[in-house]
């Protein structure tokens, strides 16, 4: 079974990671989450579950008004030719969270570290970022520093881009 919300905030707490959570409808695109704008402070993100030809998995995670280009973001992630978005099923298997959801704290979930997690230098520049807890009913916000540190807890070293 992959990590609950309690799961992910109790490891946040062992490594000392302030984190405040505001609890929300369920929110599926960043379209969808533009009305909670307001109550949320810091960088909003767009979070992208990527595979390349090869099966290398990526999780691209951008500011939320970011335009990503599908056809040419491998360049940058220096993957094996163009990248398509990865199904549902493989989110869920390594990720453990389901479309709508996806955010870097599923780190927690991929203990064989088969996804390169790719950070928009621009959201972190943001300083607090946000993202949703492994469930898209909530939205978690941290240090970006935090979340650079959490990610390498978590054997995820990340790649920082201006995407």
């Amino acid at each position: 079974m992959p990590a609950s919300r309690a799961d992910l905030f109790a490891y946040l707490d062992r490594l000392g990671i302030a984190h405040e959570t505001i609890e929300h409808e369920a929110v599926f695109t960043v379209a969808e989450s533009a009305h909670l704008r307001a109550r949320i402070e810091g960088g909003k993100s767009k979070n992208l579950f990527l595979k390349d030809k090869k099966g290398r998995l990526f999780l691209v995670v951008a500011e939320d008004e970011a335009v990503v280009d599908l056809k040419r973001i491998h360049e940058k992630l220096g993957g094996q030719g163009r990248v398509s978005f990865g199904s549902a099923e493989l989110l869920y298997e390594v990720w453990g969270v389901t479309p709508g959801s996806v955010t870097p704290f599923g780190a927690i979930n991929d203990t064989e570290g088969r996804v390169t997690v790719a950070l928009d230098a621009g959201l972190l520049a943001k300083g607090r970022v946000n993202f949703h807890p492994l469930e898209n009913t909530a939205t978690t916000a941290v240090q970006a520093e935090d979340l650079i540190r959490f990610l390498k807890e978590t054997g995820h070293e990340p790649v920082i881009l201006d995407i």
